[in-house]
């Protein structure tokens, strides 16, 4: 710790920034990525003279929330597209994918919110936002708030170190474990989800013939309209 403190407060302000902020982003896609770690020790930099708090604070939370809006922006694109390929509809059928639309319509903002706050997840629950085409707005403000929250903490806990840098840094290490293993328990449920809802033959509701918002290749008619002879009635 104490190497990689001197190395980044012996690199020019401008470099720090730029460290700390591709930290943050790249966390939304690679989570083992301690975009923590780094955040804290911005705000022991900036306690030191080196940066300035809130400029730690302002790039590290704008470069996370950017990067957590990029992957939403891709899933929004792709993710249709890419469900509709025999890989796609082995990893979500088009009763999954419409179940976890009206979770997301239903509970999405607040579960946006908390999964910011768990290591694995904060990078997952974006994509599918964008996946079941949720509006941007209700997006947007729980990843906002919720990381403006998380890494105002840690920059403040950097400043207010002083010498007990390693034991905050290992406090919050603790702390991520901990979400980790609420992960891990949240991770599990959604297997079993999954593996109950791939099974279930029950018969299809009729929401399951709905089309999905925005997506007109999720209409699936119960059967052929009649022709002009009338012989579909028969």
């Amino acid at each position: 710790m104490s190497r990689l403190l001197e190395f980044l407060s012996g690199l020019p302000p401008a470099v720090v920034y730029l460290t700390l902020g591709a930290g943050a982003a790249v966390e939304n896609i690679i989570p083992p990525i301690p975009a923590d770690t780094f955040v804290i020790l911005g705000g022991f930099i900036a306690a030191i003279g080196r940066a300035d708090a809130w400029a730690v604070f302002a790039i590290t939370w704008g470069a996370n929330v950017t990067s957590a809006l990029v992957v939403y922006g891709l899933g929004h694109r792709l993710g249709r597209p890419f469900f509709r390929t025999r890989l796609g509809r082995r990893l979500l059928s088009r009763r999954q994918l419409h179940r976890l639309r009206r979770f997301y319509d239903l509970w999405g903002m607040p579960a946006i919110f908390l999964s910011r706050f768990l290591p694995g997840l904060r990078a997952v629950v974006p994509v599918f936002a964008g996946i079941t085409h949720q509006r941007f707005l209700p997006v947007l403000l729980p990843i906002a708030t919720a990381s403006a929250i998380w890494y105002g903490t840690l920059v403040w806990l950097g400043t207010v170190a002083g010498r007990n840098l390693d034991r905050i840094v290992a406090l919050v290490g603790d702390a991520n474990r901990l979400l980790l293993l609420l992960s891990l328990f949240v991770t599990t449920a959604l297997a079993v989800w999954w593996i109950r809802t791939r099974r279930k033959p029950g018969k299809p509701s009729s929401h399951a013939n709905m089309r999905l918002r925005g997506d007109p290749d999720e209409a699936r008619p119960d059967r052929a309209p009649a022709d002009s002879e009338g012989r579909g009635k028969e």
